[in-house]
């Protein structure tokens, strides 16, 4: 059982709480992913769990064992960096195999892991090359495969494709959960894209200000968002929230809308002033005000769209939210 547990996890730096009060629990296999804005916590959350950081209060378990006091090296999980994190005088075989050495593990069965993970991650013909000479997708293949031989119980990401392009990083989101699927371990990974978060997690935390504002299903997540955060963080854009007084609706709710909803044949309607228009290959993005918000409409990329645009929204696609604490009204 490679599952993870945090009960009321807190961190303070200098009497400020950066992280509080949080409770998680990762279950064994399980793809999730932490998302938020920078800042949030997400990354602290990891180093914890890593022992890189110390927690104020709380207690953190790996496969049930209690690790507040456990050394990083003796956690039995591999850390994947933002930075790659590769020794530039030493080739691709010699970093992926750089954490078995130390471990003085049997030389035969370093080069038979070194050789399976480099399989794995299609870098056999790059195994005699030095970082320098690889792209930064192939450097992102080394920093994993040097994290694969050590089959650890927990792999722990944070921000491993933000240094890629972005043609890259799509690709290597997928890697990365084909991966998941063949080592059948638990991964934890953390990033600040939303995209990102959709289409990996078994299950996404979305967070803000060191607290858990949702925690579910990417489906969910995206479909009955708990809050206000919750329902502007995830989605591109992002959606659009209004005053009840500016569609004629109870002028003490926030209602929120996908841009992709917006027109819909609804019977609540307005025209409203379009600011700027993006062309998006098969889609549009129009921007405009209500009242005194910015909200935006996604439409084919035919729509025709003059310096005007009637919304026509349906009661049902609107999300009601409270507008003093921000929470979803049902």
């Amino acid at each position: 059982m490679s599952n993870v547990i945090l009960k009321n996890v807190r961190k303070l730096y200098d009497q400020n709480t950066v992280i509080n009060d949080i409770n998680l629990e990762i279950k064994d296999k399980e793809f999730i992913v932490l998302v938020g804005a920078s800042g949030c916590g997400k990354s602290t959350i990891l180093r914890m769990i890593a022992g890189l950081e110390d927690i104020s209060s709380g207690e953190i378990f790996i496969d049930d064992k209690k690790v507040n006091d456990v050394p990083p090296k003796d956690r039995d999980i591999a850390f994947v960096f933002q930075s790659y994190a590769l020794y530039p005088h030493m080739t691709v075989r010699e970093n992926i195999a750089f954490g078995l050495k130390m471990r003085k593990v049997d030389k035969k069965i370093i080069e038979e892991k070194v050789f399976e993970a480099a399989q794995i991650l299609d870098l056999t013909k790059y195994l005699d090359r030095k970082p320098r000479q690889l792209s930064g997708g192939q450097r992102q293949r080394v920093a994993l495969g040097r994290a694969i031989v050590r089959n650890p119980k927990v792999f722990l990401m944070d921000e491993p494709l933000s240094n890629l392009d972005a043609k890259l990083r799509v690709q290597m989101r997928s890697e990365i959960k084909k991966l998941h699927e063949r080592l059948q371990t638990t991964f934890i990974y953390v990033t600040h894209d939303q995209t990102e978060a959709l289409t990996m997690g078994d299950r996404i935390v979305v967070l803000d200000k060191g607290v858990i504002q949702q925690l579910d299903t990417p489906e969910k997540i995206y479909n009955d968002p708990a809050n206000v955060f919750v329902a502007g963080f995830i989605g591109s854009p992002q959606m659009n929230f209004i005053d009840g007084n500016e569609l004629g609706l109870d002028e003490n709710i926030l209602y929120g809308i996908r841009p992709e909803k917006m027109i819909s044949n609804g019977n609540i309607k307005k025209t409203v002033n379009i600011d700027i228009t993006e062309l998006l290959g098969s889609e549009k993005i129009a921007y405009f005000n209500i009242g005194n918000r910015k909200c935006s409409a996604k439409l084919p990329s035919d729509f025709y769209i003059d310096k005007n645009l009637e919304i026509s929204l349906r009661e049902e696609d609107l999300f009601k939210f409270d507008k003093t604490s921000g929470k979803r009204i049902y």
